[in-house]
């Protein structure tokens, strides 16, 4: 291996490596506020790319009805949930925020997806078909289990997965797509390459992740966030409303997941299931990092993304293999040096 290949293999680690890292960062702080290891992370990436990939195509995007209907279904739930505490006030909050929110992006999505608008207005308008999804997912499956134990609420994860992989490929068909670089631009740093798409997919990726430690530091709203993570019942008894944190912490992971659809929808051909695989690979950063912090979520993201490039480089074949495989002496380590073992809060 000569020197210019080493830097090919390096450039192309820490490309993959930001897109692990916004999903690590996303499974570490859904666990830590609502203690939901979210497996379907991944069909976030994939609804992402193949939301902007049909907007790009001047077609409405299956995601505005898989909004509307999880909405309709987010809303039947509480209605039957809350129907005790139900109130005019109420009954029009959730009217409007679960149904004619959806309709209302619907409807501006029909209107504007023949335009072939300007890429920026695509991304807007991605973000605001697949977020919702998030909070919608939260009240309709995580919600009523909120004091059960992290292995029911995995078991749930993982029929939501199953659940959200069959609705993708309904309202998408199995068809791949595409796109055209959001960035066609090429620099030459010395004998490497360095194209614009990949410093999109760097560069967007750390500057998320650093509005996101602003945010948790310096806001109101993410200081309760980390207080419920923290402890959800010290932040319950000083008033702090544990689901609404839930909600937002889901809408947060939605918006990264889908961050991280755009960003490689130039890069590879994204099919309605090819979330799964990067988000576990997110998930393989989330816990070499331990499932607890952001910083080291980061830098075993990047980890992950160099061994998954070195692999492809010295056994293609076994890549997959040899990036889970991380995953053996670090539960190994840590079941020898853990002793201690918490109970679960409430």
């Amino acid at each position: 291996m000569d020197s210019t290949i080493l830097l090919f293999i390096l450039q192309d680690g820490i490309v993959t490596g930001a897109i692990y890292a916004l999903l690590g960062v996303a499974f570490v702080m859904v666990f830590a506020v609502s203690r939901v290891i979210f497996v379907p992370q991944g069909e976030f990436v994939a609804f992402g790319a193949l939301t902007i990939a049909s907007l790009s195509e001047g077609l409405v995007p299956g995601t505005a009805w898989l909004m509307l209907g999880l909405g309709i279904a987010a809303f039947v739930a509480d209605c039957i949930a809350d129907r005790r505490l139900i109130t005019l006030k109420w009954l029009l909050r959730r009217l409007a925020l679960d149904i004619g929110l959806p309709l209302v992006i619907l409807g501006i999505a029909k209107v504007l997806a023949p335009m072939h608008l300007n890429i920026l207005i695509q991304i807007l308008l991605t973000f605001a078909l697949t977020i919702p999804n998030g909070p919608y997912l939260y009240r309709l499956a995580f919600r009523p289990l909120s004091g059960a134990s992290v292995l029911v609420l995995m078991i749930t994860a993982i029929g939501v997965h199953l659940a959200l992989i069959g609705l993708g490929l309904l309202v998408f068909g199995p068809e791949g797509y595409k796109m055209e670089p959001l960035w066609d631009a090429q620099f030459d740093l010395g004998p490497l390459p360095v194209t614009g798409q990949n410093i999109l997919m760097v560069a967007g990726a750390f500057l998320v992740m650093l509005a996101l430690w602003l945010f948790f530091e310096t806001s109101r709203t993410g200081k309760a966030l980390r207080a419920v993570a923290v402890n959800r019942v010290g932040a319950r008894l000083v008033g702090i409303p544990t689901e609404l944190a839930g909600q937002l912490a889901f809408g947060l992971a939605a918006a990264l997941g889908t961050l991280a659809g755009i960003l490689i929808i130039s890069t590879t051909t994204v099919f309605y299931d090819t979330g799964f695989l990067i988000g576990l690979k997110g998930f393989v950063a989330a816990i070499i990092g331990g499932l607890a912090a952001y910083p080291p979520t980061v830098f075993a993201a990047l980890f992950v993304g160099l061994v998954e490039s070195f692999s492809s480089f010295w056994a293609s074949a076994f890549k997959e293999v040899i990036v889970f495989s991380l995953l053996v002496p670090v539960l190994l380590w840590r079941s020898l040096t853990n002793t201690a073992h918490d109970d679960e809060e409430d």
